[in-house]
């Protein structure tokens, strides 16, 4: 993994609304469109190999959606190509990052100058979470999942460590995109587990009940 000092000022980066990349964890991504794949190709080529996952924002009347000032990148550790051209790619998470604003130029896909000095413990040890209650985070999940018809692998879920738990349900719950935002600029594990709570407790019951703590 890069260090700090050695990640790049300049970065491509992929506004897919929803979809979400966080410090440590892996995002496997298909891509088809054109801009994109040459995105991809030239990210390649680079010895970082970083692209930057990022969530957009919907403005009436604005002819490209602007950007949240921050988000996560991920470095290109899986590559494939199907007989049809598209790519299947995994991003494994470096580090967060602030948007210092757009590179203009004439690549297809967006490109942003960005900092990395705010979020220096994205390439520490992996978090856990001391106030984490299992069985009451586990009750909760379970409704939620069941509630929105989704499965998953209990058993491996609930052998998990506290950072692959809840950075993986952060990534793959069925949230709205300024959600997902919160989720990613949550400072520490145990405030995006506390956020986690809350959306899935609104999802379930309006925002009217008491949130799980």
């Amino acid at each position: 993994m890069p260090r700090l000092k050695d990640l790049p000022d300049v970065i491509p980066i992929f506004p897919l609304p929803g979809a979400l990349l966080l410090p440590r964890a892996r995002l496997p991504l298909h891509i088809f469109e054109p801009r994109y794949l040459a995105m991809i190709e030239d990210c390649m080529k680079t010895p970082h190999r970083l692209i930057g996952m990022i969530q957009s924002r919907e403005v009436p009347g604005s002819e490209q959606r602007p950007l949240h000032t921050i988000g996560c990148a991920g470095r290109l550790t899986a590559f494939s190509e199907t007989e049809d051209g598209r790519y299947l790619i995994t991003l494994s998470g470096v580090s967060r990052f602030r948007v210092r604003q757009e590179v203009t130029g004439f690549t297809p896909y967006r490109r942003t100058e960005v900092d990395w000095a705010d979020f220096t413990r994205d390439q520490g040890d992996e978090e856990c979470d001391p106030k984490l209650k299992r069985e009451v985070f586990f009750g909760l999940l379970k409704r939620f999942f069941a509630h929105h018809q989704l499965s998953t692998d209990w058993e491996s879920l609930s052998e998990a460590d506290d950072e692959l738990l809840i950075n993986s349900l952060a990534m793959l719950c069925p949230f709205e995109p300024d959600d997902k935002q919160a989720l990613l600029e949550a400072p520490s594990l145990q405030t995006r587990r506390e956020t986690l709570v809350m959306l899935m407790e609104f999802s379930l019951h309006g925002g009217d009940d008491e949130i799980l703590q």
